[in-house]
């Protein structure tokens, strides 16, 4: 199979490629990118015969297409913004599509593109990370167990980085958005917009995590995951993540920044140059994003420091009494799931395992073989059901 990885030179789309070319079933993996040079060093770095680098500008539609005609799914790794656009090039190439989330309100626009690719007999899976993608899938996992569903709790715990370490962990212009949107849940049957940085509460993870303090943010889970499973009763939902796996000091900062206006998309005049506020910043803070190689697993099987947990708790019943479900995906030392879990929905619509039309994760994929899947990758998802004892 022939994966076209948009965005393969990027932070996380670097990760999705070595992982696609270490898989048996992948015969050809392109690294699709407006930046050559990242491009060629991902390749080099990879060092696999199965890569191949192509210059793509996702803005030029016809050179979209012709990129990823020929390719049994496409991978987009770029940021959010872009996933309509490349979907309507996937429809107009004939390839399958998956991308890394879409931040609530794009996800949903994109769903309503289901029937037309249903038509083409293509399939979409939307917002496939590790979060959103794995939550979903857990939340699945329990759903199928359960006849009731009362919450769908979602914690990413991420190992923070020491205080003095201001580095931004993936998309600058995502995190600017996280920082800044208004964190979407869902409560009693309907969606409530909540204050960005706010909800905080501590939450145990597995070790090594530890504990770790959590607020709200806005992500695409939230968007389906109570439709999906309105029938079961679900009367909330939500989102929580530690400072987005920087340090709190770094999120400070950027804070500061928002506050005073520079996360702006307006443009203003400065002397007689139009500049758009937030454009500068994301440049600015282009200049703490660690190097492409750093978010590489390192030859001879030494994977980067990567310390993360993924957990979903889902509250409900089965059989009239209650059940409560903890599922934890865990990494230590693994290969990131953000990179990780994309590349494994892009080998399952290759494959043509996923019915057409456009689906997010919880309806696409079956949870316990894509558990095994990850498992191969070092990435380990663990369950517990606790059940409320009556007299």
């Amino acid at each position: 199979m022939r994966i076209v990885v948009l965005g393969g030179a990027g932070k996380m789309g670097c990760i999705a490629v070595q992982d696609l070319a270490g898989d048996d079933r992948v015969d050809e993996v392109v690294i699709a990118d407006f930046n050559l040079e990242n491009a060629n060093i991902v390749a080099d770095y990879i060092n696999s015969p199965k890569i191949s680098v192509q210059f793509v500008d996702v803005n030029d539609h016809a050179g979209l297409v012709k990129v990823l005609q020929g390719a049994n799914a496409c991978l987009n790794a770029t940021v959010y913004y872009t996933n309509l656009q490349i979907m309507e090039a996937c429809l107009e190439a004939g390839t399958h599509y998956t991308d890394m989330g879409g931040l609530f309100h794009t996800t949903l626009k994109q769903l309503k593109l289901s029937e037309r690719f249903a038509e083409k007999g293509l399939s979409a899976v939307l917002g496939m990370g590790s979060a959103p993608g794995i939550p979903n899938i857990q939340s699945r996992y329990a759903a199928d167990r359960l006849d009731t569903i009362e919450y769908i709790r979602i914690y990413d715990g991420i190992k923070p980085p020491a205080p003095d370490d201001v580095r931004f962990t993936y998309a600058v212009p995502t995190i600017i958005d996280e920082l800044t949107l208004s964190p979407m849940v869902y409560r009693d049957g309907e969606f409530v917009a909540e204050k960005p940085l706010t909800g905080f509460e501590d939450y145990w993870f597995a070790a090594p995590v530890g504990l770790l303090p959590m607020h709200y943010s806005l992500h695409s889970e939230v968007a389906t995951i109570p439709i999906t499973f309105k029938d079961k009763g679900v009367k909330e939902c939500f989102f929580k993540i530690n400072y987005w796996g920087m340090a709190k000091e770094t999120v400070d900062k950027v804070n500061v920044l928002a506050e005073f206006g520079f996360a702006k998309s307006d443009p203003v005049e400065v002397g007689d140059v139009k500049v758009t506020p937030r454009e500068f910043t994301v440049a600015m803070m282009g200049n703490y994003v660690p190097p492409i190689v750093d978010f590489l697993a390192p030859p001879k099987n030494q994977p980067p420091d990567w310390v993360k947990e993924i957990v979903t708790e889902v509250k409900g019943t089965k059989d009239g009494k209650e059940v409560t479900y903890r599922l934890g995906t865990l990494t230590v030392k693994g290969a990131l799931p953000t990179g990780v879990a994309p590349a494994l929905s892009a080998i399952w619509l290759a494959a043509g395992r996923v019915e057409p039309g456009v689906y997010p994760p919880e309806v696409a994929f079956d949870p316990v073989p894509f558990f095994e899947d990850l498992e191969t990758r070092g990435i380990v998802t663990q369950v517990t059901a606790t059940h409320k004892v009556t007299d």
